[in-house]
C-alpha cells in the first residue's frame, strides 16, 4: 500500500512541501491529499494591497498554481473548502468538514504536514456583526474588502487600525483609490518593526500622502448604524468609517495542533526541528507562519510569520519527507516595504531586541544618498546600524529611503547573516555607477560611522 502524506494548508508551506515530497517519490509510493479551508492555492498574500490598490488589477495574478494543476499535473488530491477539525494521532487520521455541503470525511496518514498559517489579532472589542469590517490575511479577505469598496453605496472614509506592514501598505492603498484615511496606532508611531528614529521617518511621508495618523490611540470599541460600521471608538472620541480594516498583527494558527497534542513554544507557536519535524511526534512536519524558529543573531525562537521563510520551510519539510535530507537554519528577519516611493527595510536586530538578548551595541545613523549627488534623481537615504560592543559584529539593520533604498537590505543582511563585523564590512567590494550609488555607498558610508562609533567607546 502507498504511504499517505495529509497536507493541512494549501498556500506557501504546505503546496512547497507537497511538491517537493511528489518530486522525490513516485505516484505509486507516495499519495497525497491537501485540505485547504479558502477557494485558492499557492497565492501570495503580501500582493493584496496591491491587489486592492487596482495597481495589480487581477486576482488571478496573485496565484502561482491553482488546484487543478497540483491535482492534473502533480497527482495530488486536493480538496478545497475542507477545513480539519481535529487529529488523532494515536489513529493517524484527520477529520474534516465540507463547508460547502457540511459533509464530514475522515482520512488516515503516515505523514502528517501541519501548514495552518496564522490568523489576524482580534481583539474583543473587533468581533461585530456589522458590515464593513475587514481582517487582511487572505486572498478571501482581500476579495470581500474589494467588493466592498466596489459597492454602493462607496465608502469614501477608511480607518485602519494598526501601523505593520499591513496596515501601512493598505493605508497606501486605500488613498490610491481616493478614501480620506485615519490609521490608528496604539504605540507613538506606526511600522513598530524598525526603531523609533527610523519609523519617523516612515510617518512623514505617511502625513505627506495625506494619511492621518493617530498615535499611542488605543482602541475600545466600533458603532454601527443600519448594520453599518459607522466609526472607530478610541479613548479620545470617535472617529468616522465607512470601512475598517484591522492591521493588528496575526498570531500562529495553532488551535488544532494544540489540541492534538502538538508541542508549543515560547512564543505560542509550534516547535519544530531543524528538518521542520516535530518533536517526539514521528511522521508529523510543520512550517510556515504557524511555527517558531531560530533567529541566528539572538539565538532565541522567535515567530517570524514571513512568506520567505514559509516556502523554504516548506520545501524543507518536503525533501525530508521524500526521503532526502535538508535543515532550515533559521531566520535573521529580513523584510522590506513601501509607503508611495518610500522603502524600508530591515534585518537582525532592533534596539530594543538587542537589549532583551543581552547584548551591550552601539547604533549610528548615516544620512546619504541614492545616487551620486549631482546625477538627476538623487534622494536622501537614511542608513541605521546595530554592532556588538566590543567585537563589532552586526547585529541590526534598518534602511529608510528613496528608489535603490530598500534592496540594499539585502548587502545587510548577508553581512549579517555571515557574522561579518562593521570594520570587515568598511572593505567591501559594492557595485559603483552615478546612477546607482555615490562612490562611497550608504552602507560604506554606516560603517564607518559604526566603526568610529566603536573606537570612540573603546578609548
Amino acid at each position: 500500500m502507498a504511504q499517505r502524506l495529509i497536507v493541512i494548508g494549501g498556500d506557501a508551506a504546505g503546496m512547497s512541501a507537497a511538491s517537493q515530497a511528489r518530486r522525490r517519490r513516485g505516484r505509486d509510493d507516495l499519495e497525497i491529499v491537501v485540505f485547504e479551508r479558502g477557494h485558492f492555492t499557492s497565492y501570495s498574500a503580501c500582493g493584496i494591497p496591491y491587489w486592492i490598490s487596482g495597481l495589480v488589477p487581477d486576482p488571478e495574478a496573485l496565484i502561482a498554481r491553482d488546484p487543478e494543476v497540483f491535482c492534473r499535473e502533480h497527482a495530488m488530491d486536493v480538496r478545497m473548502r475542507h477545513e480539519v477539525t481535529t487529529i488523532d494521532l494515536e489513529r493517524r487520521e484527520v477529520v474534516a468538514q465540507n463547508l460547502e455541503d457540511g459533509g464530514e470525511v475522515r482520512e488516515r496518514f503516515d505523514d502528517l504536514m501541519y501548514a495552518t498559517g496564522a490568523v489576524p489579532v482580534k481583539p474583543p472589542w473587533a468581533v461585530t456583526d456589522a458590515h464593513g469590517v475587514f481582517g487582511m490575511q487572505t486572498l478571501d479577505d482581500g476579495a470581500a474588502l474589494r467588493d466592498w469598496l466596489d459597492a454602493d453605496p462607496q465608502p469614501r472614509r477608511a480607518v485602519v487600525i494598526g501601523g505593520g506592514y499591513i496596515g501601512v501598505e493598505i493605508a497606501e492603498a486605500m488613498i490610491q483609490r481616493g478614501l480620506s484615511v485615519t490609521l490608528v496606532e496604539a504605540g507613538e508611531q506606526p511600522m513598530s518593526t524598525v526603531d523609533s528614529d527610523m519609523g519617523e521617518l516612515v510617518a512623514d511621508a505617511m502625513r505627506g500622502l495625506g494619511i492621518t495618523i493617530r498615535g499611542s490611540l488605543p482602541v475600545t470599541g466600533l458603532e454601527e448604524h443600519n448594520g453599518r460600521v459607522s466609526a472607530v471608538v478610541t479613548e479620545e472620541g470617535s472617529i468616522p468609517a465607512d470601512v475598517v480594516v484591522l492591521g493588528l498583527g496575526v498570531r500562529p494558527n495553532t488551535a488544532l495542533a494544540e489540541a492534538a497534542g502538538l508541542p508549543l513554544g515560547p512564543t505560542g507557536a509550534i516547535r519544530v526541528d531543524r528538518r521542520m519535524r516535530v518533536p517526539g511526534l514521528p511522521g508529523i512536519w510543520a512550517a510556515g507562519d504557524c511555527v517558531e524558529t531560530l533567529h541566528r543573531v539572538s539565538g532565541l525562537p522567535v515567530h517570524v510569520p514571513l512568506g520567505t521563510h514559509a516556502n523554504k520551510q516548506g520545501r524543507v519539510a518536503g525533501i525530508n519527507i521524500g526521503g532526502e535530507y535538508a535543515t532550515f537554519t533559521g531566520v535573521i528577519g529580513t523584510a522590506v516595504t513601501k509607503v508611495c516611493d518610500l522603502e524600508v527595510g530591515r534585518t537582525g536586530l532592533r534596539e530594543r531586541d538587542a537589549k532583551a538578548a543581552g547584548f551591550e551595541f552601539v547604533s549610528v545613523i548615516a544620512e546619504s544618498t541614492n545616487r551620486a549627488g549631482y546625477y538627476p534623481g538623487s534622494r536622501p537615504m537614511t542608513v541605521k546600524l546595530i554592532a556588538e560592543r566590543p567585537s563589532g559584529r552586526l547585529l541590526g539593520a534598518q534602511i529608510v529611503g528613496w528608489s535603490e533604498a530598500a534592496k540594499r537590505i539585502d548587502t545587510l543582511a548577508v553581512a549579517l547573516w555571515n557574522g561579518m563585523t562593521v570594520d570587515d564590512m568598511t572593505q567591501l567590494d559594492l557595485g559603483y555607477a552615478p546612477p546607482y550609488a555615490p562612490v562611497w555607498d550608504p552602507v560604506l558610508i554606516a560603517a564607518r560611522k559604526a566603526v568610529d562609533a566603536l573606537a570612540a567607546l573603546d578609548r
